[in-house]
């Protein structure tokens, strides 16, 4: 079985692919966007609980009074994410809930259950950009799209196995197929992170690559373990729960389809 450097993979997709001209406008001109949202206003407890259950990611400002700076910063990034809930709560007891003590703009997800804060401190040093590439890098859902931004989140996830899907986003099946590929990553919150790899973007080509992939094998589900760099592949002609569920557990159990696959083709070669 041969080893990936999984943070090396990381580390060379934030170094060699450049984001869109269209992402990087997104994160960094606050004043352009898809139309005016506000966040919505967290009175109590009960509110903020079934707030930050209901969505993937959400981010909420806490702030001890709304005429502080920070405010209009919060304001001004919640119209550029439009697969984020935002709120916003001044509440004493909702900011005693989730252990605020100040200032504190925090993001929750629901994939690995993670609370992330920017504490006053932080939230005074930051504009309108600095805070949109926290929540932008962040933005880890179910199925997250694999993007340079996107790398630096699944980088510092608690959750060490990841599963990716490469398929093209232009292929007639891809919407039943990323139905399919959420339903399956259900399962298995909490302990594997479901990424999707458009294969038709150029600069995934390296991602592809270092699977030992081939174009005609694909779609494919490629899975690893970033604690100890154990990898296998599975080319599939569907995307179905039970493949995805098939795979995923066989690797949860130690089961390397790719070690199977490479001791037939050493047997044949023998025999030959």
């Amino acid at each position: 079985m041969g080893a990936m450097p999984s943070r090396c993979l990381y580390l060379l997709c934030l170094f060699t692919c450049k984001l869109s001209p269209e992402v990087a406008a997104e994160v960094q001109e606050s004043s352009d966007g898809p139309g005016a949202r506000e966040p919505v206003r967290l009175t109590d407890v009960q509110a903020a609980m079934e707030f930050v259950a209901a969505a993937e990611v959400v981010v909420i400002g806490f702030f001890q009074d709304l005429e502080v700076p920070a405010v209009s910063l919060f304001h001004s990034v919640v119209k550029n994410f439009q697969d984020v809930s935002f709120g916003i709560s001044t509440a004493s007891e909702v900011l005693a809930h989730y252990s605020v003590t100040g200032n504190t703009i925090s993001l929750f997800r629901l994939v690995d259950n993670k609370q992330l804060d920017l504490k006053s401190e932080d939230i005074e040093s930051m504009d309108a950009t600095k805070l949109s590439h926290f929540i932008q890098s962040n933005n880890l859902h179910l199925v997250t799209e694999y993007n340079p931004m996107a790398v630096i989140g699944l980088f510092n996830s608690m959750i060490p196995i990841h599963l990716l899907l490469m398929m093209n986003k232009a292929s007639p099946e891809y919407e039943a197929s990323l139905h399919r590929y959420k339903e399956a990553a259900k399962l298995f919150q909490g302990k594997i992170l479901f990424i999707l790899v458009d294969t038709g973007v150029k600069q995934n080509g390296k991602v592809i690559s270092f699977f030992k992939l081939k174009k005609s094998q694909l779609p494919a589900l490629a899975i690893y373990q970033t604690l100890d760099d154990v990898w296998d592949t599975l080319p599939i002609t569907e995307v179905s729960i039970e493949h995805v569920q098939n795979f995923c557990d066989g690797f949860l159990k130690g089961k390397r389809l790719r070690e199977n696959h490479e001791s037939e083709e050493k047997t044949s070669k023998m025999e030959l």
